[in-house]
């Protein structure tokens, strides 16, 4: 038996310092389904990036950390909300997911 338990695990994370985004329709891109996601970005107030992930994988902390990380470091969002739903994504997936949701709010340039 696993010391994990069953169900969705829920992780938040937020990170300052970054360009405000201004004001935008809501994104999203990608499936929930097997081995992906769904990504959605918000325009919020403030000036962090908060992410909140709903994600079947449970017991990954350190690498979502990772992942969040390199994506904040890549992309520098401030007054915006990410909404991550997981079911299985690898970090691969789930960064070409958020480099697809940033690139949608950009009009197609990332």
């Amino acid at each position: 038996m696993s010391d994990i338990p069953a169900g969705l695990e829920t992780l938040d994370f937020s990170f300052s310092g970054g360009q405000p985004a201004g004001a935008f329709a809501p994104v999203l891109v990608g499936v929930v389904g097997s081995g992906n996601l769904e990504v959605l970005l918000e325009a919020a107030a403030g000036n962090d990036c908060a992410v909140r992930i709903e994600t079947s994988a449970r017991g990954f902390l350190p690498i979502w950390q990772a992942v969040m990380t390199d994506f904040h470091a890549r992309h520098r969002l401030a007054g915006v909300r990410i909404a991550i739903n997981d079911m299985g994504a690898t970090p691969a997936v789930v960064s070409l997911r958020l480099d697809q949701a940033v690139a949608e709010l950009h009009g197609g340039q990332a």
